[in-house]
């Protein structure tokens, strides 16, 4: 344990502001950095809290379509307020990315990780109150907003706790916990959504007893030692880091780069990191322009496809989707980032090639390349959680992990609006076609600009 004196000289100096350099830690004689410690409790809270979140966010957007069909006869929908109503929470993540990603950089992570959860409590709760469309869409926007504040703080936050070896891992986790809180949701939604009048009430405010779990949870939660270090406050950092690891654990020096005065979006787009900026936000788009539309509208798909009609093909997919992200994580840890991100893009987009040329009666085939496809876009998916922290220095680290959010909320629902009018108006082969050629260009893009962070402190990521 820390001598009870040295701890109350380091609180001392953080108090006071006192800058300790940053190798001061290095002096006790065998030392561990943060990002070679093996995985503690400590990390496994911050994994749970983080976890949490995407299970509550999961959840709260998958009770929202079980919820409409009763809500409707309370409070008539038309088409426009249906539209509204449902794309609420995707622009509520396009600002709160954004704005919180922003806001994360300049005062704390810790903050960030607090408020955005209180927002989505509070506005999950009053779901049940609500009495009219645009009251509905303003509370789903604002949780929305929380969503997209979680998003980008809360990648940031694991990532800067994580020990290197685990954090593809950690990280890449997302998606799974994500898909569980989205299966719950639509299992509640099927037994509940048409139990009474109110049930849609009950069920869209269900969201907030999640969220508050969550929030009370992450009270107390230390601000990101990283973070006070790019800030220059290293006194607090290391009282910190001594805290909940150890005297023997020092964080790494922090590169010289990464001390900026004027941090912000315009640091995204300057000649070190606009590589960088512009593989994250065009990777992520072309990875979730296909999966959501596809995804959204599955019926459709399997619809157009001919394998509607007493297969159980939704259900399989549904099975292949959760096998997939379990297969990513494995995935993870055994291939070099690169290598999973370019050949994921190459699968996807070859499969969505068979498909389009494939003749409607090569049904095996058709099943077959769409399995492959569900199965490796599950899998790659977990990436998104896992490449823009890694990109971007402590500074502006949640500012690149919004924006990349914020472009790919952008693109779903650029995806979402196109596909059914593509298959109308196109036909379903076409379609296929398009979408690969939006693989092809997130594969291209990676080969030329993705970088391998695999084995990479989190500074040299950053900086690499």
């Amino acid at each position: 344990m820390t001598n009870p004196s040295s701890w109350a000289s380091t609180l001392d100096e953080a108090r006071t502001g006192s800058r300790t350099p940053a190798h001061a830690a290095t002096d006790t004689g065998n030392t561990v950095t943060l990002d070679d410690l093996p995985v503690s409790a400590f990390h496994i809270k911050i994994a749970g809290l983080t976890f949490g979140a995407h299970f509550t966010e999961g959840y709260a957007l998958g009770t929202l379509g079980y919820a409409l069909a009763s809500l409707g006869k309370q409070i008539p929908l038309d088409t426009f307020w249906t539209g509204m109503v449902g794309s609420a929470a995707l622009i509520g993540i396009f600002l709160g990315s954004m704005v919180f990603g922003r806001l994360s950089d300049r005062m704390g992570r810790q903050r960030i990780f607090l408020l955005s959860f209180l927002i989505i409590t509070i506005a999950a709760f009053a779901q049940f109150y609500v009495t009219s469309a645009p009251m509905l869409c303003v509370l789903r926007i604002l949780i929305g907003i929380g969503m997209g504040g979680d998003f980008a703080v809360g990648h940031t936050f694991l990532a800067e706790f994580s020990p290197r070896k685990h954090r593809g891992t950690l990280l890449g986790s997302f998606s799974v916990i994500w898909t569980i809180g989205y299966v719950v949701a639509s299992v509640l939604g099927i037994h509940y959504a048409d139990a009474s009048p109110d049930a849609w009430r009950w069920l869209l405010a269900s969201a907030g007893v999640p969220a508050l779990a969550v929030l009370l949870a992450r009270i107390g939660t230390p601000e990101s030692p990283r973070w006070l270090q790019s800030k220059g406050r290293v006194a607090e950092a290391h009282a910190i880091v001594h805290r909940y690891f150890g005297p023997h654990v020092r964080l790494d020096t922090p590169t010289s780069a990464s001390t900026h005065t004027n941090d912000g979006f315009r640091r995204l787009f300057k000649a070190d990191l606009i590589h960088r900026t512009l593989f994250n936000c065009t990777f992520f788009v072309c990875l979730v322009i296909p999966y959501f539309a596809i995804y959204t509208f599955l019926p459709a798909v399997l619809k157009a496809m001919h394998l509607n009609e007493g297969t159980g093909a939704d259900f399989l997919l549904n099975g292949l989707l959760i096998f997939g992200a379990l297969l990513g994580i494995w995935l993870m840890i055994r291939l070099p980032r690169r290598t999973f991100l370019i050949s994921s893009f190459a699968i996807t987009c070859a499969s969505l090639v068979m498909l389009s040329v494939l003749p409607d009666s090569a049904r095996i085939a058709m099943i077959a390349a769409f399995a492959v496809f569900t199965i490796t876009m599950s899998a790659f998916s977990n990436l998104v959680g896992v490449y823009p922290p890694e990109c971007f220095p402590t500074s502006v680290r949640a500012c690149g992990v919004g924006l990349a959010i914020a472009c790919s909320r952008l693109g779903s629902a650029i995806g979402t609006f196109l596909l059914p009018l593509g298959i109308a108006q196109l036909g379903f082969h076409w379609t296929m076609m398009a979408l690969a050629a939006v693989l092809l260009i997130g594969m291209l893009v990676s080969i030329a600009w993705a970088p391998e962070t695999r084995h990479l402190t989190l500074d040299q990521a950053g900086h690499a």
